[in-house]
């Protein structure tokens, strides 16, 4: 069985906004994107990109406030710039994964502005409104996801209108068949210039109950067991999102993408309860491609940890799906500030070596780490302290003087250890992070182990190390994981060579063999 590229390949993430700024007014763009493709695809030699959203956007939630689906937002370039781009990612013989934020527009978006004109408008039921209650409250319980109520009443026409985020990103709604209709409309827009494939923005949210009924109260955030998002962990959110007509939906827009070749879809899907993540793939896999996979984010770093979210998704994934494995992106704090150097190094090895479809975060594969700033700018930690996501969004690191702007301020401040995390120094250094991630993707790419290979736990006498092996056709890699601060013995084949190590190691495998404190191998 031949692979897709999206089994096969390995996703590099690019925030626009931090990328390369190509006109020096210290925010990211598309050309800046286009003339850095030399490093994505020959430095490191990743093969797909998945851009996070370049749209017109008054930039609210920094573009996931959309305001126009089909055009880029002056900031970012052009439609002209983006084709360039689209281009040059295909003569580069890589893929281009765009994002598709379908849950909310932006309230600038023309339709919400033509819907709030008036009750009688076209496009009034292009949106979630709802009557008051008697008492001029909102109609249920539900909460914004980035703080207080997710209803924001409308004086012009007396009615609320539902908003799953920030009240500038207005619900649509999805049982309108028009929505449904000018949405894959957008999708065959991005299909019809070229791009390879969507990552879906906060997927599960787009169908909600049709009755709008209050969501319960949690017992768990009752018991202190919620991390504290304000009023939103206050309840089980059963009510507001992931209503089981979201299935059909994307059975539909999967079909949209089956129309042409060799296209792929992944849903940004925050379910934590295995049955229902995996039921995103489809009883058909006729859904998404993939739904993306953050287990490991919330994992215990431990070898018992790992092994645990890995053989349970290769367990509940339905036959002939494709796992994947996600370490940080553009919401999450950094890896590098998460686990540490060490530990950054073993888990390069771990999302590089695993069966699936790896997708990295743009700048982890140098360490950066998360930015501290004093003021928030983004509205999730304006709203509810302790969740910005500045932190994990700030400039690449290109030089030890940054390189991303030429001398404009940049947007945000650069991360701590600039002179050390970037990518100028590190490639001259054979002992970095980022010549690890090279040789880790050099060698996945030759080796049909590594790429499509079956994946086997190998069982060792302790609890400190994860051993597994990847096979294919007569080819075998073992990898191997210390995950402690202490020497482990590890038991492998004896006669393999190391391939590759976190640390100075060469040679055959002998049969007393050790990892030193936080090493992991690749043994072929």
């Amino acid at each position: 069985m031949k692979r897709a590229w999206w089994e096969t390949g390995v996703i590099y993430q690019i925030y626009p906004r931090s990328f390369a700024d190509s006109n020096d007014d210290g925010i990211g763009d598309l050309e800046g994107i286009r003339l850095r493709l030399p490093y994505l695809s020959e430095t490191l030699g990743v093969d797909a990109i998945w851009l996070s959203p370049f749209y017109p956007s008054p930039q609210a939630d920094f573009g996931y406030d959309v305001a126009d689906y089909t055009d880029v937002d002056p900031v970012y370039g052009t439609l002209a710039d983006f084709d360039r781009l689209l281009a040059d990612v295909h003569t580069a013989g890589m893929k281009l994964i765009v994002d598709f934020v379908p849950n909310h527009t932006s309230d600038q978006h023309e339709w919400f502005l033509d819907a709030r004109s008036s009750r009688s408008s076209a496009r009034r039921d292009w949106y979630v409104w709802a009557d008051p209650k008697p008492d001029r409250s909102a109609p249920n319980n539900w909460q914004g996801m980035f703080g207080g109520p997710a209803w924001e009443f409308d004086e012009a026409t007396g009615q609320y209108y539902l908003h799953s985020f920030l009240k500038e990103q207005p619900d649509l709604n999805w049982r309108n068949p028009q929505v449904k209709e000018a949405m894959f409309d957008v999708l065959r827009f991005w299909l019809d210039r070229g791009v390879d494939g969507f990552r879906v923005d906060v997927a599960h949210f787009v169908m909600k109950d049709p009755n709008l009924r209050d969501n319960p109260p949690s017992a768990l955030a009752a018991a202190g067991g919620h991390k504290a998002r304000g009023d939103y962990d206050q309840f089980d959110h059963i009510y507001d999102k992931a209503h089981p007509d979201v299935h059909p939906l994307y059975r539909d827009m999967r079909a949209v993408l089956d129309a042409y070749n060799d296209r792929y879809v992944v849903g940004e899907i925050h379910e934590f309860d295995w049955a229902a993540w995996a039921a995103y793939y489809g009883e058909n896999l006729d859904e998404f491609h993939q739904p993306f996979n953050f287990a490991l984010l919330k994992a215990a770093d431990t070898a018992r940890g790992v092994r645990t979210v890995v053989e349970t998704q290769e367990a509940v994934i339905p036959p002939g799906a494709w796992p994947n494995y996600v370490l940080g992106n553009h919401d999450e704090i950094r890896m590098t500030t998460r686990y540490g150097d060490a530990a950054a190094r073993r888990l390069a090895v771990l999302l590089l070596t695993l069966r699936g479809t790896p997708t990295l975060y743009m700048g982890d594969e140098i360490g950066m780490l998360e930015g501290r700033f004093g003021a928030s700018l983004d509205p999730w930690g304006q709203n509810v302290e302790g969740l910005g996501r500045d932190g994990c969004r700030t400039p690449m690191q290109w030089t030890a003087d940054g390189g991303f702007s030429g001398s404009a301020a940049t947007w945000l401040p650069y991360g701590p250890g600039l002179e050390s995390r970037n990518v100028s120094v590190q490639l001259d250094d054979r002992g970095s992070l980022l010549s690890l991630y090279r040789a880790l993707l050099s060698l996945r790419k030759g080796s049909n182990a590594l790429k499509q290979g079956d994946y086997a736990t190998v069982v060792q006498p302790g609890e400190s190390v994860l051993v597994f092996e990847r096979t294919h056709r007569g080819e075998t890699k073992f990898v191997a994981i210390n995950f402690t601060g202490a020497p482990a013995g590890v038991v492998l084949p004896e006669g393999g060579h190391v391939l590759i190590s976190t640390g100075d190691r060469i040679g055959r495998v002998t049969a007393k063999f050790t990892l030193e404190p936080q090493e992991a191998v690749v043994v072929g």
